[in-house]
């Protein structure tokens, strides 16, 4: 078809692109004049073209058409007029003149908001559906028949560049396009907009847009957002200073703000200016949270920064940084055409700069120094050219205003120490309080008292974490950062000068992660042996130990994810090549359980961060603690905010949310099989990846060609390990019969041995069960054996103190067929089984008859015979001669009801990773 083109902007100039793509002709191009000398984006396209520009000023004067105009129009024999996001008044002898008449472009479903400012009225009466229309125009204000309409969810902080950003400037473009064919192809309907919804508001000026106070915060949201970033909520402030108010969001907890008092004329109380930003009060006493505010001499100043704007003294520039100085001097130059020259007091705004300028502004600053990352926001707010140097400078340092960490300690002096603890949600970079204050008490199991008070997650927390984590992925430092770029940021950890030049960024931030758990790692110790029960010793070597070797293995696999490249049939005479990338998936949630606080963190954690993604982690309701004092160590080592997030909460609310969560794109969960079928059920209804590490009765088989000695202390700590609050405890022992009663009997001698006590007592080998309701199912577990007829040679039964303490126990004469012989205790509970002398395929027959499959063991001295076995046991894991021998480089995980996926070794970063194909012809 034969096409004019009636509008601009960038809007415009891709819809022209698409159209001349799809082969029609565009006969011309009708757009704005010239201003300040740059032509629109619209007409420079079509210029470079060669396709014929008309610049007209306007195309009637008093509701006139202008003659000469319509006949430089009709001239260019149009078959279809195309109107994108056009603003001028186009007279109806040029609507009607092509034979296929004129579509227009407008952002709203009509017939709702008819108008030039459809996309704020959208926000500021707080539509959850927004959208756009194609229409055939006509002699009225957007009452045309409708053609296409595409919509869209409006989410709760949208902007009106957000939302066209994300769905009506895209999407309109292609649906624009698409109303074109079916003009073309004669399919294009044309339904009369209904009466009834119809509604037409004031386009929006600066002088209308100041904000009445008596409404409820949403409405003050909605108000402020819904005119952001044009043209400005404002109101007056601080003594009748007009200050314009941009980046509104809803929170729940303004009413505990604390920060420095802002008197507001009208409002129903006095803004805070805290560290977040400047929070305001709506008449129903809820609260909204201001990012950026702006004077009536165009600066912009971060809202948390509104009493102390302008206080930085000026950072003396390096030779380098000068010269990096004149040419961004040259840049603003090129970009401000009409200055005669650059001082360092030109503001690039009032020299005729415009929002296109400030893209170009940002992407001439990466251009020249990649680490330099800037935001629009950044230019908006640095509008001079020594202000914006200054600011530049500073990120190059990494000076630039980073925001202290408040952290709103509980400390203990216990174990020789000071220990502090973080307690409340830990959300984009901050710890806060749970929506309405909600807190549990988390139980020392030693003795039954309580820690703390630990705020409690509810949904609109999750919503706040997966929020940020989003964020923090798509459009912040994190998202955008080059895995394999060194020395760019500054870290805050040990031989950071050292790190910065041999490793990658996200490398030396998970290195950095590393270095102060170790710097602490007595510290987290000592809470893990306070909130779990663990040994403090225990805690200290593997806990904790293994929880710092995950972080720095998984550094080092930051910069070494790739692809393949894979030969694929050639469609002759042309050549295909075709490669894979390992892309990060987005935003992961982790779920991880009570026996191993922190080291379930570290395993999920660190290969969720290498492969590049951000996390959303829920620790067990009753271990929070080493979850929240890692989240306090990782924002000192330097992680942006909303990389990670964890959220103290029950399953039932917090876990499921994170499951269902849509913007949630893989879960890893560690814990009961119960619970790990439920999650797959939900995250199959949500389509996320998933991977599962569950329950476990892992067959240990002894032969008695084995070394007894070292089969008996490793056949105890296959089960005793840990309190035996461990996913791969050996869950029954099978003992050939010759060496059966001499086995149970050293057992015996042994476990009489071993002290039960205080984690935090450096003799103590057995601390207490994990939590109270564990303790009472133990219990029901050995009376289970009783009442079936297993002999309990020791132990099963509670010990009469303080605190959740439990027998190490010994079972024997258990059968196939019993409750204990077949479900896990996950305490410290043996069951041993004999099996006779020769018959290495019956025992092998069952150890494989469990729906378990997470890992195994045998003892024997014959290399043919272990191998054999090794090879025939159906789990994740077998141990030849050892038990427990996990370690960070080696693939954890299990098979059949024991789960799926894989924690540890390079196998783990799969599961953080999507693999996307690419081919190419030439």
């Amino acid at each position: 078809m034969r096409i004019a083109v009636i509008g601009q902007s960038l809007f415009g100039q891709e819809v022209y692109k698409e159209l001349r793509k799809d082969g029609h002709t565009i006969v011309g191009v009708f757009t704005i004049p010239d201003k300040d000398g740059k032509a629109d984006p619209l007409a420079t396209q079509a210029e470079k073209d060669g396709v014929p520009v008309f610049k007209f000023p306007r195309w009637r004067v008093k509701g006139q058409a202008i003659p000469e105009v319509v006949d430089q129009y009709t001239r260019t024999g149009a078959e279809l007029n195309v109107l994108p996001f056009c603003s001028q008044f186009i007279p109806m002898e040029v609507i009607n003149h092509p034979k296929h008449g004129s579509i227009i472009y407008h952002p709203s479903l009509l017939p709702r908001h008819r108008g030039a400012s459809a996309i704020n009225w959208t926000l500021i009466h707080g539509d959850k559906k927004g959208g756009f229309t194609v229409f055939w125009a006509d002699d009225g204000l957007d009452t045309g028949p409708i053609l296409l309409q595409r919509e869209c969810d409006v989410e709760p902080n949208d902007t009106v560049n957000t939302i066209y950003k994300r769905f009506l400037f895209p999407e309109g473009v292609k649906g624009t396009v698409e109303a074109v064919k079916l003009i073309a192809e004669g399919n294009a309907p044309k339904i009369t907009q209904p009466a009834e919804g119809a509604t037409y508001e004031c386009i929006q000026k600066k002088d209308n847009a100041k904000i009445d106070w008596n409404q409820s915060a949403e409405a003050l949201h909605n108000w402020i957002r819904g005119n952001d970033k044009v043209p400005g909520a404002w109101a007056e402030v601080d003594g009748q200073q007009k200050v314009t108010f941009y980046g509104s969001s809803l929170v729940d907890n303004g009413a505990a703000a604390r920060g420095q008092p802002l008197e507001i004329p009208g409002a129903s109380r006095p803004a805070m200016v805290t560290k977040s930003g400047l929070v305001l009060f709506g008449n129903d006493g809820k609260s909204l949270l201001v990012k950026n505010l702006q004077f009536e001499d165009g600066k912009m100043i971060a809202a948390a920064q509104y009493f102390s704007s302008g206080s930085s003294a000026a950072v003396e520039l390096t030779e380098e940084e000068q010269s990096f100085a004149e040419q961004m001097r040259a840049v603003w130059h090129s970009i401000l055409s009409n200055a005669s020259q650059i001082e360092d007091s030109t503001d690039f705004f009032k020299a005729g700069a415009a929002s296109m300028d400030v893209v170009r502004l940002v992407e001439e600053v990466k251009l020249r120094a990649s680490n330099c990352q800037l935001q629009n926001e950044d230019v908006y707010m640095n509008t001079t050219f020594q202000d914006f140097i200054q600011m530049c400078v500073r990120k190059l340092r990494g000076e630039d205003g980073e925001e202290e960490l408040v952290v709103d300690y509980v400390e203990k002096n216990i174990n020789h120490m000071t220990i502090r603890m973080p307690h409340q949600l830990f959300i984009d970079g901050e710890f806060v309080d749970a929506e309405g204050g909600k807190t549990y008490k988390t139980i020392n199991p030693t003795d039954g008292l309580p820690i703390c008070e630990v705020s409690l997650a509810q949904i609109s927390d999750v919503d706040k974490a997966v929020a940020a984590a989003k964020e923090a992925f798509e459009d912040g430092e994190w998202g955008k950062m080059n895995p394999r770029d060194r020395g760019r940021l500054i870290y805050r950890s040990t031989d950071v000068e050292f790190m910065r030049q041999q490793y990658s960024h996200r490398s030396t931030l998970l290195l950095c992660c590393a270095d102060l758990m170790e710097e602490h790692q007595e510290e987290l110790a000592t809470i893990e042996a306070i909130d779990s029960g663990a040994v403090y010793t225990l805690a200290l070597k593997t806990h904790v130990g293994m929880s710092i070797q995950t972080f720095r293995y998984f550094a080092g696999w930051c910069d070494k994810i790739q692809g393949s490249t894979i030969p694929i049939n050639q469609a002759r005479p042309n050549r295909n090549l075709t490669f894979t990338k390992k892309e990060p998936i987005g935003v992961c949630a982790i779920v991880i359980p009570w026996n191993y606080p922190l080291m379930m963190l570290a395993w999920k954690t660190a290969a969720c961060l290498a492969a590049g993604n951000t996390v959303v982690l829920k620790p067990a309701q009753v271990t929070p603690l080493t979850a929240l004092k890692f989240a306090e160590l990782a924002a000192r080592a330097g992680l942006p905010k909303g990389v990670v997030n964890i959220l103290p909460g029950s399953g039932a609310l917090v876990g499921q949310r994170l499951s269902d969560h849509p913007h949630v794109r893989k879960l890893g969960f560690t814990g009961s099989t119960e619970i790990g079928k439920h999650i797959m059920k939900s995250c199959a209804v949500s389509v996320k990846k998933v991977s599962l590490e569950l329950g476990g009765k892992s067959p240990l088989i002894i032969f008695s060609d084995c070394d007894m000695d070292k089969a008996v202390r490793m056949g105890m700590s296959s089960v005793f390990f840990n309190k035996g609050e461990n996913c791969i405890a050996a869950g029954r022992l099978f003992v050939e019969e010759t060496i059966h009663d001499q086995f149970v009997k050293k057992v015996v001698e042994e476990v009489k041995k071993m002290k039960i006590g205080d984690p935090l007592d450096r003799s103590t080998d057995h601390g207490p069960q994990n939590h109270k309701a564990h303790l009472e199912k133990l219990v029901e577990y050995c009376q289970t054996g009783v009442r079936e007829g297993a002999t309990l040679v020791c132990g099963g039964k509670q010990v009469q103190r303080a605190g959740f303490f439990f027998e190490p126990t010994v079972f024997t004469d258990v059968r196939d067929d019993m409750h204990i012989a077949r479900e896990e205790s996950f305490g410290p509970v043996m069951i041993i089984s004999k099996f006779k002398s020769g018959e290495v395929d019956e025992v092998l027959r069952r150890a494989n008859d469990t729906e378990y499959g997470l890992a195994s063991g045998v003892f024997t001295r014959d290399i043919s015979k272990a191998l054999y076995v090794s090879e025939k046991l159906n789990a994740g894991t077998v141990f030849i001669n050892t038990y427990n021998k996990t370690d960070v480089a080696a693939p954890f995980g299990g098979f059949k009801q024991s789960g799926f996926g894989k924690d540890l070794g390079h196998e783990a970063l799969n599961e953080y990773l999507k693999t996307k194909a690419v081919t190419i012809e030439y």
